[in-house]
Order: structure tokens, then sequence, then C-alpha cells
């Protein structure tokens, strides 16, 4: 559409993957590669946010801990810009190329792409990329319903391992359209859960370390073949709605086993 041609970023720019997170020297392999994510606007032409880039810095953190005896490396992956823009998809493209520069840097090893409200909707489009096996997408923001549009596609994740986190009182990105989403991905790929973060909202601060820790506990299963928590297992096993609408309990994380 003309809008969003106008309003797309500069040509010049270029997305990039950020240093590796945590790393104090540079890392030339690695066992298994999460990319980071942030959150965008639905249309804009302005450079991606400092802010949002911050913001999952700290997932990422303690993913390279929970993850280093594996050889886990994540990075966030700079944008070139904010908007996801219609149907240029701008974030989703920037997520694409920056899983085809991981799998050139590192070789064949498994991917994770793990985004926060536009960039969990770009983790879960760019999901196809034969070198992701799991995708997380916390507080995902997804369109509404439109009967004249072609609906939020998930044949993508077919073989790919889903874990989609939402807040139940999230004002920004409507909890019931993931539960839709993840409704619709279920029915294709049985590897899809998600869980509901009770009375937190978008930023889910109320339950950061719970959150924190269940990502942690489902990267090491879809990417290096630890035993999952029996909630995790729980949820990818049970049918909808309950494996689409676990709780995520106070305390996850403490004991997972």
């Amino acid at each position: 559409m003309a809008h969003y041609a106008l309003v797309g970023p500069s040509d010049s720019r270029r997305p990039r993957l950020g240093r590796p997170v945590g790393a104090t020297n540079p890392v030339t392999e690695a066992g298994g590669v999460v990319l980071l994510l942030p959150d965008g606007e639905p249309a804009s032409g302005r450079r991606a946010s400092v802010r949002a880039h911050a913001t999952v810095l700290p997932l990422g953190r303690q993913l390279v801990r929970a993850g280093r005896s594996d050889g886990l490396v994540a990075h966030v992956v700079r944008y070139r810009g904010r908007g996801w823009n219609g149907t240029d998809a701008q974030l989703a493209a920037d997520a694409s190329w920056a899983v085809a520069e991981a799998v050139r840097r590192y070789g064949d090893v498994p991917v994770c792409l793990a985004g926060r409200g536009m960039g969990a909707r770009a983790a879960l489009r760019a999901g196809g990329h034969t070198a992701v096996a799991a995708v997380l997408a916390v507080a995902p923001w997804l369109p509404e319903d439109d009967r004249a549009a072609e609906p939020e596609p998930v044949r993508q994740l077919v073989g790919r391992r889903v874990l989609i986190v939402h807040g139940t009182n999230d004002a920004r990105t409507d909890p019931e359209l993931s539960y839709r989403y993840a409704e619709r991905a279920k029915k294709s790929n049985r590897d899809t859960c998600r869980f509901e973060v009770h009375a937190d909202g978008h930023a889910l601060r109320q339950y950061h370390d719970e959150v924190h820790a269940l990502a942690a506990d489902f990267a090491l299963w879809a990417l290096f073949g630890h035993a999952p928590s029996r909630p995790l297992a729980d949820a990818m096993a049970a049918p909808p709605p309950l494996g689409l609408r676990m709780p995520l309990a106070a305390g996850f994380g403490r004991s997972l086993r």
C-alpha cells in the first residue's frame, strides 16, 4: 500500500545482529542460538527503538546463563526500523535475515526466535526458516480478525516447538487474539502451547522471574533436548483449550521438576 511505502525506512539501513549477549570476547562457535526480537510499531519509518532493544536484554542474559554449558549464544536483532508496515512485514523480513546470518556465522545449529510484542509476531511469521527449531512469543501483537484479509499464517510453524506467553490483563496486545492464533496453530502443529500469566499486564513485571524461568526451560528443551518441566510437558500434551490456557504458577522456576 502506498501509505506504508511512504513511512518505510531508508534503503540505506540494514538489519544487523548485536554483539553476543553477555559475552566479553568474540564468539565463533555455538551449540544453539537465540535471536531476540524487540517490540516495534504497526507503521513507522523511525529508526529501531533503543528502549525496545534494552527490554529484551534481561531475557537474553537469563537464557545465556541457563544454556552456557550447552554453548547457547544469544543476539538481539537490530531492525532497519521499528515499523511492521503492512504487507512489507519488515520486522519479519529482518528476523528471517537474522536467522540466515546466524547460520552463516555459526553453521548448522538450531535457532530459537524469541520475540516480544510486535517482535513476537515477527518471530512467529519467520518461524518457517529451515534453521528454526523453536519460537517463543511473549505478549504477541497480532492483528484483529478481518474477513477481507488473509488470516495470520500458521503453517510455517509445522515441525517447530512453539510457546506463547501472555498476561491476561494486557491492555496493549489482546490476549484473546493470541489464544485464537494458538488454537489455529495447534491444529497443524501439536508442539504448540500457550501460558497465561493471570492478572499481569503487557510488560509482565509482576511475574518477571517466572516468565524468564519458563522461557529458559523451553529453550533448553527445544534446542538441546533437556527434559522439559512438568507444566511445559503437560501444556504441550494437553488438547485445547487446556494446553492453550495453561496458568503460569507463582514461583515457577524455583523447583522446575
